[in-house]
């Protein structure tokens, strides 16, 4: 028998060789690590701002970044092109994934998507109305949307810890939730942390955001052209005074989610290829000929062309997102400097406590008390293998509001120093009591479905 040549020309394949996921499992394991890396950059910013070394933090914030184009300039902080600039990639993302959401996945189904549906609005009104009747009155109400949103990452990375405590089913309603919250948040950003528009901007944005759309109707899939059109919808947004992220879900709703070859008619080209490939001998140290090259670059037309652009730039956004957008977020905007001998005063304030009380006692009653209502009467079902005790865990866990929370109070506090840190420090303290609450309940009170196998 010969010897396995591909194996001894590459000695360290075995141990670099990954196990294959399913999408979704993958996509969990991704939500861990980015929770971890967030984790990182948080604390890295705490650290920084609140050591001696905090005078370059700031300066490295206000630092100026320009762009030019002849007598075009385009000027901006540092902040300012990761809150507006690099966000915009996030909300791409945000985007893609509501649109095979809705398309493909858990909410394309009202029976299935129903109880994650009703449990985010819920999860979004509740908050709001606590905030609200918290801040009634006083500086900084319309911080409102702040404690609305779950951060993902960072609920998904405490639900997988807990391993096969918590069923499958269960960690599907809250990745539901938490894409139905970020919708939520889109449309709040959208429609109310909208200083002035500029209707002319506004328009022109609209027109090529209709190019988009025509693209798609067409059959484009050339990722170029949607960057280079999505380049000016995100600017004119930006110059219209809709907060230029929104640009980024607009863009993601027009991807193609279909793709270029029939996914049926896949395997039979594919073999065909194969075999051709197969008739023409190696030459040396396994270079290929001509013919093979051309076999070779078929393949890789029908493997790019029977995945769909929306999954294909998905997947592909998943690890710059996680390891390097978001992290840079939590860098620039978590820096919230902390007095210890006054941190008692400040999360007394009315924007703190309709932060901490929206985020862990709002997001609660929000989504458990909707998703009980919704099974008892019917309309929905308790996700499958699950407790109603696990659900109320779970409902901790939507308490997580770290980036989007922070994004909308950047919004809502622009140039108000004291409420940004009021807010922000709130949001920390809030996302982390929800999640140790969560994880308690859900690890030591909770009691798994009997007809589970636990380890």
């Amino acid at each position: 028998m010969k010897p396995n040549l591909v194996r001894l020309y590459n000695p360290w394949e075995k141990f670099f060789r990954k196990t294959i996921y399913s999408p979704f499992e993958a996509f969990l394991h991704a939500q861990m690590t980015n929770g971890i890396i967030l984790m990182f950059m948080t604390l890295a910013a705490l650290v920084w701002v609140n050591s001696p070394l905090s005078d370059s933090y700031h300066h490295l914030l206000h630092t100026h970044i320009s762009f030019s184009i002849g007598s075009f300039v385009i000027d901006h902080s540092v902040h300012f092109w990761v809150n507006d600039g690099l966000m915009t990639l996030f909300f791409f993302h945000v985007g893609l994934e509501i649109k095979r959401e809705i398309l493909v996945g858990e909410l394309s189904d009202i029976k299935v998507a129903i109880l994650p549906i009703l449990a985010a609005i819920g999860g979004m009104a509740v908050p709001a109305l606590i905030f609200t009747y918290m801040t009634y009155g006083e500086t900084g109400s319309n911080g409102w949307g702040i404690p609305m949103a779950t951060d993902i990452a960072f609920a998904v990375s405490i639900i997988i810890l807990l391993g096969k405590r918590v069923s499958p089913a269960l960690v599907t309603f809250l990745v539901a939730l938490a894409i139905v919250d970020d919708l939520g948040a889109v449309t709040v950003i959208a429609l109310f942390y909208t200083s002035k528009i500029h209707l002319l901007s506004l328009l022109i944005a609209v027109l090529f955001f209709l190019v988009l759309i025509v693209f798609n109707r067409f059959g484009i899939r050339n990722g170029f052209l949607y960057g280079l059109i999505g380049v000016f919808v995100w600017f004119f947004t930006l110059e219209s005074g809709v907060h230029a992220t929104i640009a980024g879900v607009l863009v993601a709703m027009t991807i193609p989610s279909l793709p270029k070859f029939n996914p049926n008619y896949f395997v039979k080209p594919m073999k065909e290829l194969i075999q051709g490939f197969e008739v023409y001998p190696h030459g040396k140290n396994f270079t290929l000929a001509e013919e093979q090259k051309r076999i070779i670059r078929g393949m890789k037309q029908q493997v790019n062309g029977v995945e769909a652009p929306l999954n294909k730039y998905e997947d592909g956004l998943h690890i710059p997102i996680g390891i390097l957008i978001i992290p840079i977020f939590a860098l620039v905007n978590a820096g919230i400097p902390i007095e210890f001998s006054s941190i008692g005063s400040l999360l007394l304030q009315p924007v703190s406590q309709g932060v901490i009380l929206g985020l862990v006692l709002g997001k609660v009653v929000g989504i458990f008390a909707v998703s009980w209502l919704a099974i008892k009467f019917g309309i929905a079902k308790l996700p499958e293998d699950s407790t109603t005790s696990q659900l109320f865990g779970a409902s901790f866990l939507g308490g997580i509001g770290f980036t989007m929370s922070i994004f909308v109070a950047d919004l809502a506090y622009e140039g108000n120093e004291m409420l940004l840190i009021q807010s922000k420090t709130s949001v920390l303290a809030a996302s982390l009591l929800a999640g140790i609450l969560g994880y308690i309940w859900l690890r030591f009170i909770a009691k798994p479905n009997k007809t589970k196998d636990v380890n």
